[in-house]
């Protein structure tokens, strides 16, 4: 339970580091982004799967690659959700989604669970 508190603050400030670097992306405060990492990650646990799967025929069609566009489609959902976490448009959705990913998967190699390997 402790690495999953450890893991949602690290997201936090992981959004809080793509909202300074990206333009057009902007968290509020620290309880925001906080907000922000629970709804991502609810986003991406629920929504995200279905996407993937009705978008199937064009993500084979371009190689993968629309699983990108579908993770800004994730990233800018979670801030029209959370009040006080904006995005601007679909490039800072785009790029903060990419960046975000990459941070939270290197949080996630870092972070884990014990007995889990």
């Amino acid at each position: 339970m402790l690495y999953l508190i450890i893991r949602l603050v690290l997201n936090a400030l992981a959004l809080i580091v793509v909202a300074n670097v990206i333009p057009g992306i902007a968290v509020r405060d620290f309880p925001i982004a906080l907000l922000a990492a629970v709804v991502i990650g609810l986003v991406n646990a629920l929504v995200r799967p279905l996407i993937e799967l009705l978008s199937l025929p064009i993500t084979v069609l371009t190689l993968g690659l629309f699983s990108l566009v579908i993770n800004a489609l994730m990233f800018a959902l979670a801030a029209w959700i959370t009040p006080g976490f904006d995005v601007a448009g679909f490039g800072p959705a785009f790029w903060g989604g990419l960046v975000y990913a990459v941070l939270a998967t290197v949080i996630g190699w870092f972070v884990r669970e014990r007995g889990r390997s």
